[in-house]
């Protein structure tokens, strides 16, 4: 099974593909000083396998390595996302 990230800047959204299929999708808005997580997608037929959570993994990871964070999760899949990680509330907005 080959699986590829992707960060899109243009189109401001992190993908994720198994075996060439597009499987789940992370948007966001870049204000600039931080960045807004507001919808976060896994195609129906592709479901209950953990992608969105290795994709949101991925993005975390690399808002992290570019420093373009903080990041407010607007999106209830990547505010969840944080729960499950509290190690990564670093990268959170000050609320």
């Amino acid at each position: 099974m080959a699986t590829e990230f992707t960060h899109e800047p243009e189109a401001h959204r992190y993908t994720m593909h198994v075996d060439g299929d597009l499987v789940s999708v992370a948007e966001y808005l870049d204000h600039g000083a931080g960045m807004v997580f507001h919808h976060t997608v896994t195609i129906p037929r592709f479901r209950g396998k953990g992608y969105a959570d290795q994709l949101v993994t991925y993005a975390m990871d690399d808002v992290e390595k570019r420093g373009t964070g903080p990041v407010s999760p607007t999106c209830w899949y990547v505010a969840e996302w944080f729960d499950r990680h509290p190690e990564r509330a670093s990268l959170l907005a000050a609320r």
